[in-house]
């Protein structure tokens, strides 16, 4: 159940925290205090579209929290297999919205929208004003009657069955493309691999040939330095900085004898001796350009060049080439083996629909069992909402063709009146029919999903009198077993609820706010006779808010 909800800056709220009790809740108010952005809150929370007129005038955030606790023992393990942890059976969701978005988190830890609205819909459900148009929508009815059915997990084997049929559909049309294109993209294809094989790429190649082509560009440069620093180390007549080094540290092992450092100081003169030495030969390798590097330097410029026409053509390096290569021989590959191919993927299509269609007439299967029971507790619940000569039937029809569903259509059909034939919804329901439709409807699925929260915003539209009253009476049943919230004008339902909260606005500090609170006993009896109308409150009405109240009690 929902137990506190903390709402702010949202419309004209500024600040409002709603503690629920279980049972029924009634929230009332004159048009226009701030019901409505109760609903539009909890619609945030269930990860609906944010929309940015909901930030109030002159703030830059908004924020919705709302803890839900006592939550059943199936709902904690689902929450808990996503990855969270569900203290003491209690939850906390939280939306927050900016100017430039919003973020949700659940239990402080952020989000994506699509785990909000996951986990939301195990918490609560709600129910606004236009979800009764969606009965005049037969595609609706399909999915209402899933719901009663619980053929969630059925339903998502057969999407990934339907989803398998739908990828071989495509690679067989692909591969079933006019002959010509084939043979058009079949020679592109041998054109760009023979263009790439010419050149016979290597891996690393280029940067290879780069660094040659920047030593041959300074091979005189090179040379001269070479040379350079050979006639320091050898010299020319024997005075070379190696011959003298040597002729330095035979003088200083001479009078080791006489200095006890010497020796030590003839031993590092030889070390740099051999270094020198050592430099002396790496020479050779170092200022080494070839015999002509004119005419090498020209040759790795060419094959530097045809590799840079590849990369305009295949790539920017000559990995990306060497993969689009593997890629073209792979596709012409595909291609050259076209009709292998095609028998497979017809093979593999037929087996693929025939699974599809065998989960689709298991799920046929459920469903039209499931339809009569959903059609005996609909027409139980219109019977007492003061349609006792309707009849509802849920019309399945197989259309033989696989589609996002299985094989069916699904159409609601309805006669409000007797000797009248069935016909679809949109056709005759008139707006307190379908209010009470829905209403029967939402009574039936929630005995079978088990939410334990459902929030109906004016569910009395359309509907009055003693019609309301059984209204009232069906949602205080539906309390019973699960909390419920409803936002209604209606005194017969208001009268009925095991909480009332009174919304209302007012003027502070130059700003409009609406502000919450539950009523007592008294302040009900007031406001059950201000919503029984007149511009003044009689003591008729009085009398009979007091009555509509304490006969309340009873059910």
């Amino acid at each position: 159940m929902i137990e506190f909800l903390h709402i702010e800056n949202v419309a004209v709220v500024k600040s409002l925290d709603i503690e629920f009790k279980n049972g029924m809740t009634a929230l009332t108010g004159e048009t226009g205090a701030g019901k409505s952005i109760i609903i539009d809150s909890l619609n945030l929370l269930s990860g609906s579209r944010a929309d940015k007129e909901l930030l109030r005038t002159g703030e830059i955030r908004a924020e919705v929290s709302a803890v839900f606790s006592q939550l059943r023992p199936e709902v904690v393990r689902s929450i808990e297999n996503l990855g969270f942890d569900v203290p003491e059976g209690s939850v906390m969701l939280s939306r927050v919205l900016t100017a430039n978005g919003s973020s949700a988190r659940i239990n402080g830890k952020p989000v994506t929208l699509s785990v909000l609205r996951e986990i939301s819909a195990m918490l609560f459900g709600i129910h606004g004003q236009n979800d009764n148009m969606l009965l005049l929508e037969p595609k609706n009815h399909i999915r209402i009657l899933d719901s009663y059915a619980d053929n969630n997990s059925a339903l998502e084997e057969y999407s990934r069955l339907y989803s398998r049929v739908l990828h071989l559909r495509i690679e067989l049309h692909s591969l079933s493309q006019d002959v010509m294109e084939q043979n058009r993209m079949r020679e592109m294809l041998k054109y760009q691999i023979d263009d790439i094989d010419a050149v016979k790429l290597r891996n690393g190649e280029e940067e290879e040939l780069e660094v040659e082509a920047v030593k041959l560009r300074s091979a005189e440069k090179i040379s001269k330095c070479c040379a350079l620093v050979d006639k320091a180390l050898n010299g020319g007549k024997g005075f070379g900085a190696i011959y003298l080094t040597d002729r330095a540290a035979t003088a200083m092992d001479s009078v080791a004898e006489a200095l006890p450092d010497a020796e030590r100081l003839a031993q590092r003169l030889s070390d740099v001796r051999y270094e020198l030495e050592d430099i002396a030969q790496s020479l050779g390798a170092l200022s080494d350009v070839g015999e002509n590097p004119t005419a090498r330097l020209d040759k790795i410029e060419g094959r530097l060049d045809a590799i840079a026409k590849l990369k305009r053509k295949y790539g920017s390096t000559v990995e990306e080439i060497l993969a689009f290569r593997k890629d073209a021989a792979d596709k012409l590959d595909f291609l050259d083996n076209a009709e292998d191919k095609k028998i497979d993927l017809e093979n593999e299509l037929a087996e693929a629909t025939r699974q599809a269609k065998e989960k689709a007439k298991e799920l046929s299967e459920v469903r039209r069992r499931a339809a009569k029971g959903l059609e005996r507790k609909v027409c139980e619940t219109l019977a007492f909402l003061d349609m006792p000569k309707v009849s509802f039937e849920v019309d399945i029809q197989s259309t033989g063709e696989l589609n996002a569903f299985g094989c069916d259509s699904v159409e609601f059909l309805i006669s409000a009146n007797a000797g009248e034939p069935l016909m679809p919804m949109a056709r005759i329901a008139s707006g307190g029919e379908l209010a009470r439709i829905m209403l029967s409807l939402k009574n039936v699925i929630n005995e079978s999903d088990g939410i334990d929260t459902v929030i109906f915003d004016e569910i009395d539209t359309g509907i009055s009198g003693k019609t309301s009253r059984k209204v009232g009476i069906k949602l205080k049943e539906i309390g019973k077993g699960a909390q419920v919230v409803c936002v209604t004008h209606s005194a017969q339902i208001a009268s009925l609820a095991t909480q009332h909260l009174y919304v209302s606005k007012q003027e502070k500090d130059g700003r409009t706010e609406s502000s919450l609170k539950e009523l007592s006993t008294d302040e009900r009896v007031s406001e059950i006779a201000r919503i029984l109308g007149g511009i003044n409150i009689t003591d008729a009405q009085i009398a009979a808010a007091k009555e509509m109240i304490s006969d309340g009690e009873n059910y």
